[in-house]
């Protein structure tokens, strides 16, 4: 079993900038991958980013909608996985849900975090 468990969220004005952390414990496998999606009221869950590691490449990939906006990171341990979200509109609320997975041509999520509220006010 993974847990995740998100830090962060909260109201922010358009055009301002909000950080969101995720914490992994338990058994984390080789080769997996870590991620963010996010729901907005009435919408279906979407991917957001992922970070998957390769020996010493880290590959990452980005939803269109967010590319060049929101940056995915680790820290050196790959245990708590970072959400840099900058210039951010009213279309970016959403609860923001942590993954843990795989990458297979996309996101394949085997365990979610409970969802932080990230609200952006016009």
């Amino acid at each position: 079993q993974v847990q995740l468990v998100e830090s962060g969220g909260g109201l922010v004005q358009a055009g301002g900038s909000l950080s969101v952390s995720c914490a992994a414990s338990g058994r984390i496998f080789s080769g997996y991958a870590m991620g963010w999606f996010r729901q907005a009221p009435g919408k279906e869950r979407e991917f957001v980013a992922a970070v998957r590691w390769s020996g010493f490449m880290t590959y990452r990939n980005y939803a269109d909608s967010v590319k060049g906006r929101f940056t995915i990171s680790s820290d050196n341990a790959k245990i708590t996985v970072y959400l840099q979200m900058n210039s951010l509109t009213p279309e970016d609320t959403a609860v923001y849900y942590c993954a843990a997975g795989q990458w297979s041509g996309g996101f394949v999520a085997a365990y979610w975090g409970q969802g932080t509220q990230v609200t952006v006010s016009s």
